[in-house]
């Protein structure tokens, strides 16, 4: 098992990854570095191995395909991950780290948002996508969370080893961020720099596509961890319009004894059935949703125990 295990992700960093290689052995000489080359033809896994780095290969393309592989490969009592495109200074990771060993962190998280991210990225989409994203899950989920969608973030090793990953692209992070909130996780924010990419060195997101699958993503994961309010606001919603084509209806019969509109009135009755069955399939997914937290909560003591029990056999 390693103490610290720096994990970077690359896709086509031929430009920047040596660097990143060499500024992170300097911050943490007693790290292991490994870069995971997502099928990149521009030589990034050889300039990668020749600064110094553990490389392997993750041949499904995807950001979150290549953590997925990461999480399930690597055990460490520490691990730090960080992009390979050299936007995060490698001098904020020992703060990181420490935070983990001192504080018994579960997730530390590079704050871009709260330092240089809206002047040094040039992308003003990208920013505007931050924010947005920052406010929806920060107002969904009751968290304080700085930055959502950083790249820079370490974990500990019962973090990694409980966290379901099912994104297969760049909401990797976002995945991340309500995971840590809904599972009660202590999580803690670390103010850093960031310097957007040198020049040559072109992004992988695609503002709108990637954007897109963010929010969808977050939809997603409301369903799933809070089900009784989001089939519950379906529910009411349903509702409201039932009731509200209902009434002059309803009016029209108590005028003249007739039902001109009967298309409405059958409507108005399949909207109220749809209402009734979205609000007990909240309660009965809230359940559910409880009793998986409770079997993750048993998770975590066996996650615990298999730590300490490889601690043990060093």
């Amino acid at each position: 098992m390693d103490k610290i295990a720096v994990l970077i992700p690359c896709y086509n960093e031929a430009i920047t990854i040596g660097k990143v290689v060499r500024d992170f052995k300097a911050v943490l000489p007693e790290a292991t570095i490994y870069v995971y080359d997502n099928n990149s033809s521009d030589g990034t896994d050889e300039i990668a191995r020749e600064a110094g780095a553990v490389v392997r290969y993750e041949h499904q393309q995807g950001k979150g395909n290549v953590i997925r592989r990461m999480f399930s490969e690597i055990d460490a009592e520490c691990y730090l991950m960080v992009d390979g495109d050299d936007t995060y200074p490698a001098d904020a990771a020992r703060e990181m780290v420490d935070k983990i060993f001192e504080d018994r962190a579960d997730m530390i998280v590079g704050d871009r948002l709260s330092s240089t991210y809206f002047e040094e990225n040039k992308r003003p989409f990208h920013n505007f996508g931050n924010a947005i994203v920052r406010w929806s899950i920060n107002r969904l989920f009751k968290n304080d969370i700085k930055d959502m969608m950083t790249g820079y973030r370490a974990f500990s090793y019962r973090f990694v080893k409980t966290f379901p990953i099912l994104s297969k692209g760049f909401e990797i992070e976002t995945e991340m961020s309500i995971h840590a909130v809904d599972k009660n996780m202590f999580v803690e924010n670390v103010i850093i720099d960031y310097r957007d990419r040198p020049e040559g060195s072109e992004s992988k997101l695609n503002t709108y596509g990637d954007g897109a699958k963010v929010l969808f993503t977050i939809i997603r994961l409301f369903r799933f961890y809070r089900p009784t309010l989001f089939f519950g606001t379906t529910a009411l919603i349903l509702a409201a319009l039932s009731v509200g084509f209902f009434i002059p209806v309803f009016v029209t019969y108590k005028e003249t004894g007739l039902v001109p509109k009967y298309p409405t009135l059958i409507v108005c009755g399949f909207a109220m059935i749809a209402a009734i069955l979205s609000f007990f399939s909240g309660i009965i997914l809230k359940t559910i949703y409880q009793k998986n937290r409770q079997d993750f909560e048993m998770d975590l003591y066996r996650v615990t125990d298999d730590f300490k029990r490889k601690l043990g056999e060093e």
